[in-house]
Order: C-alpha cells, then sequence, then structure tokens
C-alpha cells in the first residue's frame, strides 16, 4: 500500500518549511510573502508527488466542509437536472462543493440520503422534499445545520424555503384558456398531498370560479409518481372517451404534459383547434410539437440564488436565532404562444 503524501513530503522534498507549503496550498501566500516562484514549485510539487488534502481534518480544524448536501426527487427529470447544475454553479462561486442525489418520491430514501450527508459532514443542506419527510428535516435543524427547502414546502413547518407562487400563477394560466373561449377545462396533476402541486389544483379551482364556472370532480385527473405513464394514459383516455368533451387542459407539470401529448396525438386530437393546453413549466419536447404549447415559466436561475444566498447566510451566522425562518417567493410567469 503507498503512503499518501503529506506536506511534510513537500516541504522536504523542496527543502522548505512545512507551514510555507500549507500557506500556498490554502491560498495564503500572499499573506505569508511567498515568492512567485516558489508558489510555482510548490504548486507543481502537489501535481508531481499527487498530494490529496485531508478534508476530513480540515474541516475538523475549520469547522467547515465547504460541501452542501442536495435532495432532489429526480435528478434525471430535466427540471431536477437544471436545479442541481445550478446550485453546483453558484455554489462552486462561494467556494463550496456540491453532493447530490434523488429521493424518487421515497420517504426512506430521502432518510438514507441525508444520513450519508450527515457523515460527509456537510455545512447545510437543499432539499427538494417529498411526501412525509417533516421529521426527517426537524432532526436535521436539532443539529444545527441550516437546511433551505427548494420548489417544494410545507406549508405549517417552520423551516427557511425558496419557491414560486404556485397557486397565482396556476390560476392565470386557467385564465389563458378561459379567454381563448374554453370553458370545459380539465387539469392533469400528481395524486399527491405536497403543497406545490395542491396550491396548482387550488389555482384552477380559483379560476373556473371567478369565471362562474362549476369545477366539475371528474375533469381533475390524478396520476402516481409510481405508474407515472400507466396511469396518464388512463386518464387522458377517459377524459377523451367519456361525455366530458374536454377542450382544455392544464397540466401540472411539464412531465404529465410530455406524456399527456402522446396521448393526444395518438387519439388524433388537434391542438389548438379541438384542445388548448397550458403546461406549468416547458421541456424541449415542445420543441418538436406542431403547436407551441403555452406554459409557466419557472425562474430557475432566480430561485437557486434565492436558495443558496439563504443557506449560506445560514452557514456564515450560526449563532443567530433558529426561531425565525425566511419563505422567499420567486414570481414565475405565464408565456402565450399558440396553444
Amino acid at each position: 500500500m503507498n503512503k499518501k503524501t503529506s506536506l511534510k513530503d513537500i516541504a522536504q522534498h523542496l527543502g522548505v518549511s512545512t507551514a510555507l507549503v500549507s500557506y500556498v496550498i490554502n491560498n495564503k501566500e500572499k499573506e505569508a510573502r511567498v515568492g512567485a516562484d516558489m508558489v510555482k514549485k510548490i504548486r507543481q510539487a502537489v501535481i508531481d508527488m499527487n498530494y490529496q488534502p485531508n478534508l476530513v481534518a480540515k474541516s475538523l480544524k475549520s469547522g467547515q466542509s465547504k460541501t452542501i448536501g442536495l435532495v432532489v426527487a429526480d435528478i434525471s427529470n430535466p427540471f431536477f437536472s437544471m436545479i442541481a447544475r445550478l446550485i453546483e454553479d453558484e455554489a462552486m462561486k462561494l467556494g463550496y462543493v456540491v453532493i447530490f442525489g434523488s429521493s424518487d418520491e421515497n420517504a426512506e430514501k430521502s432518510q438514507s440520503l441525508i444520513n450519508v450527508y450527515l457523515n460527509r459532514q456537510v455545512d447545510g443542506f437543499i432539499i427538494s422534499p417529498t411526501e412525509h419527510t417533516e421529521e426527517q428535516i426537524r432532526a436535521v435543524q436539532k443539529t444545527g445545520i441550516p437546511v433551505v427547502l427548494i420548489d417544494r414546502y410545507f406549508p405549517d413547518f417552520p423551516t427557511d424555503s425558496v419557491r414560486i407562487n404556485n397557486k397565482e400563477v396556476s390560476e392565470q394560466a386557467v385564465d389563458h384558456l378561459i379567454g381563448k373561449g374554453r370553458n370545459n377545462i380539465a387539469i392533469l396533476t400528481y395524486k399527491t398531498k405536497m403543497a406545490h402541486i395542491t396550491d396548482r389544483t387550488e389555482g384552477y379551482k380559483m379560476s373556473l370560479k371567478k369565471h362562474k364556472i362549476k369545477v366539475n370532480k371528474k375533469l381533475i385527473c390524478e396520476a402516481s409518481y409510481q405508474d407515472i405513464e400507466k396511469d396518464v394514459r388512463n386518464q387522458m383516455l377517459n377524459l377523451f372517451n367519456g361525455e366530458q368533451q374536454v377542450d382544455g387542459i392544464f397540466f401540472a407539470t411539464n412531465s404529465l404534459a410530455v406524456l399527456g401529448l402522446k396521448v393526444i396525438i395518438g387519439l388524433g386530437i388537434k391542438v389548438p383547434e379541438d384542445l388548448a393546453i397550458v403546461s406549468f413549466d416547458q421541456s424541449d419536447a415542445f420543441d418538436f410539437f406542431y403547436a407551441p404549447l403555452s406554459y409557466v415559466s419557472q425562474c430557475l436561475q432566480q430561485l437557486v440564488k434565492e436558495a443558496i444566498n439563504l443557506l449560506i447566510k445560514r452557514i456564515q451566522q450560526p449563532g443567530k436565532s433558529r426561531n425565525s425562518y425566511e419563505s422567499v417567493i420567486v414570481e414565475a410567469k405565464l408565456v402565450t404562444r399558440e396553444s
């Protein structure tokens, strides 16, 4: 087994003090007034001798690991992969590394990821929570490690969160469909009690009531995360094979919209002539659809910046009272196109 290279090894190799090598490795050469030539030699020796810093020891000494733990629902979903990428970029600008994983909408897997991150001594968490994970988050809070929820939230649970105006922008989306002369509008959503989704259904209902259109429970369709493709297909076939004569659909997520469009195309339904559509969030797949779809645009860049800034503020002010939490709402916008 090869012995790991230490600071002392590099110092002996160059004939300098260990302290001098440490200054350069920690980017403090200006403070120590290390000459440019020596800085270059030390950094080259670090590469040549394959020096790997002991991050655990470093974090114990500084009290920080400069690491953020990110939990999302599904990293393969373009929405969450973009969030992860933006978080990674923003964190790197501030000197932090992000480790991330998917909960797959499963509370047990979420707990496993949190345990791994705690063992890695992360400085803070950014979590897009799944159902039944409130106690997991409460347990992290008790450790003193800050947590910021992103995109999703628990209305009656005290924690920092950053989300969009789901209810209001969903109401605007359905207003748009009604403005196009549609009055038999369905919603396809997830079977969940998570507030970000139920808020979108509530916005749908608010728009119908505002326009004196009776809410028809048969037009509120739900699909499960676990059996999404089968459920979406069955729900869509029930809509169009029934007596509802649906003339508009509001899809609560872009994933639901993409799966729903497959059925719509297969049935030969014309958009927007026969059916007007608005999707919550965009998808690259929409660009290949013959009628450009209207959609709710979420400003992910702003959502991420707010979450990172809030988390870093908590990390850098550990002594600040944790009895008051911030709920930041980022405005989403409706983008109207041919559908």
